[in-house]
């Protein structure tokens, strides 16, 4: 599979879940056009980014798969990004705290002809919820010295120690990480044509991958 993203998240999601991965990062214009809704931008990211990483490709790889994603934070109309600095991160923290906000990744798998071209695609998006306890200057204050927010959208990564933060989720957890992993693999097998279970697959390869 060939994975049009920088996340190291992703990367590590994917491998567990079994895939061969070449990392080829799409390098385009992230910028929220007016009136563009959260859903409506992961949505369009995912979808531009791969058409961006397909076109330069000369051949597929050898599954035929092409994957790439954007994960937002965000409450109501607002897009709470990776912060500029431990300022920035401390005053997102403050404003999730006590509260409910969601998470949405959008998703665009390809399966590529061998000579590069577009066989079918599948583009979604999954949104999960996530509420923050109410939290002290105090325990914002021990979070960002970690430096653990300073990279992540909304300040905070749910798998290292931002799991402290968080009161409950209601959706997918691995979404929040960075990919709705077992809704990807469902919707790989659904385009496959060969009647292979990709989630089969999965699930054997992710068994193996856990022993290592």
């Amino acid at each position: 599979m060939i994975l049009a993203s920088q996340s190291p998240r992703r990367r590590e999601l994917l491998l567990a879940a079994g895939f061969n991965l070449d990392v080829v990062p799409a390098d385009i214009d992230e910028t929220r056009r007016p009136g563009e809704t959260p859903v409506e931008l992961v949505a369009r990211l995912a979808e531009e980014k791969a058409e961006a990483v397909r076109s330069s490709l000369t051949s597929a790889p050898g599954d035929g798969l092409l994957l790439a994603a954007d994960t937002i934070v965000w409450m109501g109309d607002e897009a709470l990004g990776k912060p500029a600095d431990a300022s920035d991160a401390a005053r997102m923290l403050r404003e999730l705290s006590g509260r409910t906000h969601q998470v949405s990744t959008g998703v665009c798998v390809m399966c590529l002809a061998p000579d590069g071209s577009p066989a079918a695609k599948s583009c979604f998006v999954e949104t999960t919820e996530v509420s923050f306890w109410q939290l002290t200057d105090a325990q914002i204050e021990a979070y960002v010295e970690t430096g653990e927010p300073l990279d992540k959208a909304g300040a905070y990564g749910i798998q290292g120690a931002g799991r402290m933060l968080v009161s409950g989720i209601r959706g997918d957890y691995p979404n929040v990480v960075g990919l709705p992993v077992s809704r990807l693999i469902r919707e790989i097998s659904a385009l496959s044509e060969d009647g292979r279970d990709a989630v089969a697959d999965a699930i054997r390869k992710g068994a193996s991958h856990a022993q290592r």
